[in-house]
């Protein structure tokens, strides 16, 4: 038996939408199982950067593979992803791509019976694209091309890079492919004021042994800082690179999703709250996810306001 929303005699589409946030972005994965355990399926689901991948993955069916895939993710993992570029970007992504090839099968957009499309941004002139056909694989690569991070991708031509650019949380992608109500997942609520040091801040050596992970991860980084600056000794108390990074992009990110939301604000809105996560966190994937988890419970109340709507998912008892 088909919802209807009382005037349109028919079942409203729910259209989800998914933000960007780097390893914040494991949270998206918690979203979805919460979201189905109280019995709600989207008819079409969007993504910007680590939202495209998690969203690519639910699209095409091969979601159970990439949440196994995340809660095993090591510290080790992480930094076989690291093809340092220091060109265009810090890392190719070839390795990545090469992973999610051989790992979960490519297949072209329009061919999902899930709805899909992924954000990205024309390096050359910041149009925002919305990619709804071609290569489910090229389209992730190309939202989640960080600036300063990962080296740009050619697409029909174009020059693009993460979609975070333009859209952080698209609500908009999501209504123009059909939604009537669009849940979005905004995992930068929470971010200003993290991931940059104060000036008196001073790097030490982690005491833990070396194969610690988080020590590894941060000796990694700092010897990229290392590569891509020099920084004499009057320079020793400023923030690395990657805080430099970390928190430009926040700030960006946090103030285009603000405006973008108040002139297309979602029907219900999911926010966890992970900002002490760092951009490489991607270890720390049961966490994350367990956060998705609990801020869609937070949420729940907002959303079943919003009455029947969405495919019927089965509830978990």
């Amino acid at each position: 038996m088909n919802h209807t929303n009382g005037t349109q005699g028919r079942r409203r589409k729910l259209g989800l939408a998914l933000g960007g946030g780097s390893a914040r972005g494991w949270a998206h994965i918690g979203v979805l199982r919460a979201l189905e355990e109280a019995g709600l399926r989207p008819d079409v689901i969007c993504g910007t950067s680590i939202g495209a991948l998690v969203g690519a993955a639910y699209a095409a069916d091969d979601f159970d593979r990439l949440e196994h895939w995340v809660r095993g993710m090591g510290i080790g993992d992480v930094i076989s992803f690291m093809d340092i570029s220091l060109s265009t970007g810090l890392l190719k992504g070839e390795r990545l791509v090469q992973f999610l090839r051989s790992h979960f099968p490519d297949r072209p957009i329009e061919s999902m019976q899930l709805p899909f499309a992924a954000v990205a941004t024309a390096l050359a002139t910041g149009a925002e694209i919305w990619l709804r056909e071609g290569s489910i694989v090229d389209a992730v690569r190309a939202s989640i091309a960080l600036p300063g991070v990962f080296t740009p991708t050619l697409n029909d031509g174009r020059l693009l890079v993460d979609g975070g650019l333009v859209n952080p949380v698209p609500v908009s992608l999501a209504r123009a492919m059909g939604a009537d109500v669009v849940i979005a997942v905004d995992l930068n609520s929470d971010l200003l004021g993290h991931h940059l040091p104060s000036p008196t801040d001073k790097v030490t050596e982690s005491p833990e042994p070396p194969n610690e992970p988080t020590d590894l991860l941060r000796r990694w980084q700092n010897n990229i800082g290392n590569l891509i600056s020099s920084r004499s000794d009057e320079h020793q108390e400023m923030p690395s690179v990657f805080a430099v990074i970390a928190s430009s992009l926040n700030i960006m990110q946090v103030r285009i999703s603000r405006s973008r939301m108040a002139g297309d604000p979602p029907d219900a809105l999911i926010t966890p709250r992970l900002a002490h996560l760092s951009l490489f966190d991607f270890h720390r994937g049961e966490e994350a996810i367990e956060e998705g988890r609990r801020a869609v419970a937070l949420a729940l109340p907002q959303i079943t306001a919003l009455g029947p709507l969405g495919q019927r998912a089965e509830k978990v008892q």
